[in-house]
């Protein structure tokens, strides 16, 4: 079998960013997916359960409510837990939402209240969430998009 794209890129290297992990065209549709790596893979512990289930409610209900609601296809956790995925139409690139991104972050560091979706009849594990130590993930990923602004996966 071939080896998917994302397994090429070497992760002792890859840092948090906002990078274009693919881009998919079928038909005059074309969507991007970007990787939204919060943490360096293998080399910090990885964001815990309840933190990454509570920044996926929020960010996707945010995104979902954004100026761009219509260009969201999805947004969703990593496997591994060093990241989320965001999905949208377009031909796009990592300068094109860095605003939007920033944006999502600072939603989710000034929100308080209940946390959208995390009721039994809404989710599938909805007593599974942590809003501080979501906002302590995003408050450093947030920090390091602005000082650093890796748009590029490593060689």
């Amino acid at each position: 079998m071939e080896r998917i794209a994302s397994f090429t890129i070497n992760h002792l290297k890859l840092l948090p960013g906002l990078y274009v992990s693919r881009r998919d065209q079928k038909g005059n549709c074309t969507v991007t997916t970007f990787d939204l790596r919060i943490i360096a893979p293998n080399r910090e512990p990885v964001i815990d359960m309840p933190a990454l289930h509570t920044i996926e409610h929020m960010a996707a209900t945010w995104l979902r409510n954004s100026e761009q609601k219509e260009e969201i296809v999805y947004f969703g956790p990593m496997g591994c837990r060093t990241g989320c995925y965001l999905i949208m139409f377009g031909d796009l690139n990592s300068e094109d939402i860095f605003k939007m991104v920033i944006d999502m972050c600072d939603f989710i560091l000034n929100y308080e209240g209940k946390i959208p979706g995390a009721q039994p009849d809404q989710c599938g594990n909805y007593s599974e969430q942590n809003l501080d130590m979501a906002k302590y993930y995003i408050k450093k990923y947030r920090t390091e998009l602005i000082n650093n602004r890796r748009f590029c996966y490593p060689e």
